[in-house]
C-alpha cells in the first residue's frame, strides 16, 4: 500500500473530506488528490501539516506504508495457493506479475513499497 493510499484511509477514518483535509493543511484539494492517488509525493512539510490534521506523526504514517508494504500482494498469494497451476506455471505468473507492476509503478514515478525506485 502506498503513502497515498494510507493517507486517503486515515482520512476517511477522520471522517473529513479531501477539501476538508486540503483546508487544513493548506494545500489545494487537486495537490491531496494527487498524493493519494500517489502521483506525487508530499514535501516533508506537507507531510508533516497531514499527519498533524490526521492526529498522527509523519513517521508513523510511512511506516503504516512500508509495514502493509513489505507483505507480497493477494495476487501473488492467490498465485502460489492455486492448485490447477503447476509451480513452473506459479513462478512464470508470479514474474509476469510482478514484472508488469514494477514498470507500472516506474512509468508513475513511484516508489515501490520499500521506498525505493524500481530497479534500485
Amino acid at each position: 500500500m502506498t503513502l497515498g493510499e494510507i493517507i486517503r484511509r486515515q482520512r476517511e477514518v477522520a471522517e473529513l473530506s479531501m477539501r476538508q483535509l486540503a483546508t487544513m493543511v493548506g494545500i489545494s484539494n487537486p495537490y491531496l488528490s494527487q498524493i493519494e492517488r500517489g502521483l506525487r509525493a508530499p514535501s516533508d512539510r506537507v507531510l508533516q501539516a497531514i499527519a498533524a490534521s490526521l492526529r498522527t506523526t509523519a513517521d508513523a504514517l510511512v511506516e503504516q506504508a512500508t509495514a502493509v508494504g513489505d507483505r507480497p500482494p493477494p495476487v501473488l498469494d492467490a498465485i502460489a495457493a492455486d492448485p490447477n497451476l503447476t509451480a513452473r506455471q506459479r513462478q512464470a505468473l508470479g514474474e509476469v506479475y510482478t514484472a508488469m507492476a514494477e514498470t507500472t509503478i516506474a512509468r508513475r514515478g513511484r516508489r515501490t513499497a520499500n521506498g525505493k525506485r524500481p530497479g534500485d
